[in-house]
């Protein structure tokens, strides 16, 4: 009797809500609404600024037409009082300041890391040092630092990224650094120390890559600050205005009368770009945040119809 119940075949049980593997970090981005209209959105600018030489040929800043002419099928978004189509000043403005919104992002996130971790895992006299050095970088004013700066060193691009590096990693770094000592305390980071691991490979392969998200969402602010620092720079005539960018349009447009005039179709372009760059960062910056933070996460419930509820 019992060696006939012993040998019926047991039947797999499903379980009735099956679990899901865990997503990708990719893969999460990617399913995100917020995130694929972000990465559209920058997509379509990294492209225009990578085809401008070829959709408008030539110097952008040479005159063309008529002064002041409105949007028409010659001109889609008219021209400057200098007689500049505004299309390519806004089209060829979208490389500098991409290029320099990149850039200060990258390498203020980097000196940010470098000093993060540091004083999170060294502590003591090295974390007390950095500590002062950062925390006397965010008490500074930064406009007023920014002008001081770019009024004193000789114009350039250069200038201007150096300038908002400058200002701009000490909020990255005391992020970071907060993290990091989080983490510095897990048990896996003292095994790491025990074994006889090198400072370095401890930062940067146990400490650095549980960090991925902050970090992200780091570099995405930091670059969003570099795109708008540098138009405001730029607007006040503390930067290289023989280049183009999203800045300098709008400072010539201040200074030829377009708000005056009402020639809204010289300002208002670059002023949008600069508004939807920023609206896609911060979008892919939400959906960062929302794929790495649980309590973020929207959670599918399953529908229940009527056959289900009756059984």
């Amino acid at each position: 009797m019992t060696t006939a119940i012993l040998k019926q075949p047991t039947e797999p049980t499903e379980p009735t809500a099956a679990r899901k593997p865990n997503r990708s970090f990719v893969h999460g981005l990617i399913t995100n609404k917020k995130a694929l209209v972000g990465m559209i959105v920058m997509l379509m600018f990294i492209a225009l600024a990578l085809l401008a030489p070829v959709l408008f040929p030539g110097d952008p800043s040479r005159i063309t037409a008529m002064a002041s002419l409105e949007p028409s099928p010659e001109h889609w978004l008219g021209t400057t009082a200098k007689g500049q189509d505004v299309l390519a000043l806004t089209v060829h403005g979208s490389r500098s300041s991409l290029f320099v919104g990149l850039t200060v992002g990258f390498a203020s996130t980097f000196i940010g890391i470098l000093v993060g971790l540091a004083s999170a895992y060294f502590g003591k006299f090295i974390d007390e040092a950095l500590s002062l050095v950062t925390n006397v970088f965010l008490l500074l004013p930064g406009l007023p630092l920014l002008v001081i700066l770019a009024a004193f060193l000789p114009p350039g691009l250069g200038t201007v990224i150096l300038v908002l590096v400058v200002t701009g990693w000490a909020g990255s770094a005391r992020v970071l650094r907060s993290q990091a000592l989080s983490i510095r305390s897990k048990d896996f980071v003292a095994a790491a120390v025990v074994s006889g691991e090198r400072a370095g490979r401890i930062m940067f392969r146990e400490i650095l890559p549980n960090m991925a998200s902050i970090v992200m969402g780091t570099l995405l602010a930091c670059v969003i600050y570099g795109i708008g620092a540098q138009a405001g720079l730029e607007f006040l005539g503390l930067g290289d205005v023989s280049t183009v960018s999203w800045g300098n349009n709008l400072f010539w447009a201040g200074n030829e009368g377009a708000l005056l005039t009402g020639s809204w179709w010289v300002f208002v372009p670059s002023g949008v770009c600069i508004a939807l760059v920023a609206f896609a960062l911060a979008l892919i910056n939400y959906a960062v945040d929302e794929v790495t933070n649980p309590r973020l996460r929207k959670i599918k419930t399953p529908k229940i119809t009527e056959r289900s509820a009756a059984k």
